[in-house]
């Protein structure tokens, strides 16, 4: 799926209270829970509060999801003729954005519309998407070959959806914490979007409405359902849980539309009838959620070699796009057809996951900084300080 799909920080958030506050309320970063030094005594109250550390647990989830939307990504141009990849990218685009939209709506639990929030929301995922919007658009004019191709936002390229999905999602938050069932409202709104053509391509409604469950469900969940997720009978239970998932994927997928996994698309633009949409949103959030718990359940706890590389991820995400679309435009996939066999798909996955590693790192995130975490003090009122 080349439309799919996260968060940079500034303030941590402490899991264990919903009124703490993340780091930096943008795309694939959650900062997690303090260390169990900062969980002592408090501080006296004219003394400055302890630095808070980072849950390497969440930093883990975030890499190893941003490895798999690259390694997905770089099967798209191959993968046909071959069912098992099929089958394998089936799997993955079930619940690889679904997870990550679940933890961005978990780490928005503080989010509000007070003017510090709106500066973060502004600069770390507004701003990010017109610079990349931009970036991608003038990429596909010249490397692509597509002179004619227009600079627009209000049709987001390849991965960008997600920024405009997560501000509108952000935005939208204090209504979601208002509701007595917000859930339920999310699943029909995504129910209703799969039945209207009419909403169009405009900011990528038809898949931000469509999602939308799974942001409202990471603002219901609470630090308990993450402990619930990681016992030792939950991760038992995932690995033949995907490995049932995968089997009954290589059955059906010479007959599944990919369309359903994009959720870009109402049923009757997939050519099915119009109560297929309905069926198919409840269907596909049930597996959606089941396989995310499963792949929460196995990502490891401990702090790991890659855990550093959780605060990049935004990085990695909007970037590797560039490498995708770049080794597609230059005929790359078509000039060597042996790609599309084991051996290729293996080599371009590692390819994949080692570069989407290296776009993690913290020199590139410094080097980027001025797109994804924008300063930008002299676009807003300074705060007046409390008395």
């Amino acid at each position: 799926m080349s439309k799919a799909p996260s968060e940079i920080q500034r303030a941590p958030i402490t899991p264990e209270s919903r009124e703490s506050e993340p780091r930096h309320e943008q795309i694939l970063t959650a900062p997690g829970a303090p260390s169990p030094a900062v969980r002592t005594a408090p501080a006296p109250t004219e003394a400055p509060a302890p630095a808070k550390s980072r849950d390497a647990y969440f930093d883990n989830v975030k890499y190893l999801a941003i490895v798999l939307v690259a390694v997905a990504h770089s099967w798209e141009p191959v993968m046909e003729g071959s069912r098992a990849t099929r089958a394998l990218y089936m799997v993955v685009y079930t619940f690889h954005m679904p997870a990550f939209i679940l933890v961005s709506g978990y780490f928005s639990r503080s989010f509000n519309l007070s003017a510090p929030k709106v500066k973060r929301l502004v600069t770390g995922v507004a701003v990010p998407y017109v610079l990349f919007e931009t970036a991608y658009s003038l990429f596909k004019r010249y490397a692509g070959g597509e002179g004619d191709a227009p600079i627009t936002l209000l049709d987001p390229l390849f991965l960008t959806w997600f920024l405009i999905a997560l501000f509108i999602w952000r935005v939208t938050t204090p209504i979601w914490q208002s509701l007595r069932h917000p859930l339920p409202v999310a699943l029909l709104i995504a129910a209703l979007a799969s039945v209207s053509p009419g909403i169009g391509d405009d900011l990528d409604l038809q898949r931000v409405c469509q999602l939308l469950p799974f942001f409202v469900l990471g603002l219901l969940m609470k630090p308990e359902h993450f402990q619930l997720i990681r016992r030792r009978e939950v991760r038992m239970l995932a690995v033949p849980l995907f490995a049932a998932t995968l089997a009954f994927a290589y059955w059906i997928a010479p007959h599944m539309r990919l369309g359903w996994f994009y959720r870009s698309d109402s049923a009757q633009e997939l050519d099915f009838q119009w109560w297929a949409g309905p069926v198919m949103t409840l269907a596909m959030f049930g597996c959606a959620l089941v396989l995310t718990v499963a792949f929460l359940a196995l990502v490891p706890r401990r702090h790991m070699w890659f855990t550093v590389l959780g605060a990049g991820t935004i990085c990695g995400y909007l970037l590797h796009g560039f490498l995708i679309r770049g080794a597609d435009y230059f005929g790359l996939f078509e000039r060597y057809e042996w790609l599309s066999g084991p051996v290729g798909l293996v080599l371009l996955s590692l390819v994949a996951a080692v570069a989407v590693t290296l776009l993690c790192t913290p020199p590139v995130r410094r080097a980027l900084r001025f797109a994804t975490e924008p300063d930008m003090n002299w676009a807003f009122r300074k705060t007046p300080a409390k008395r």
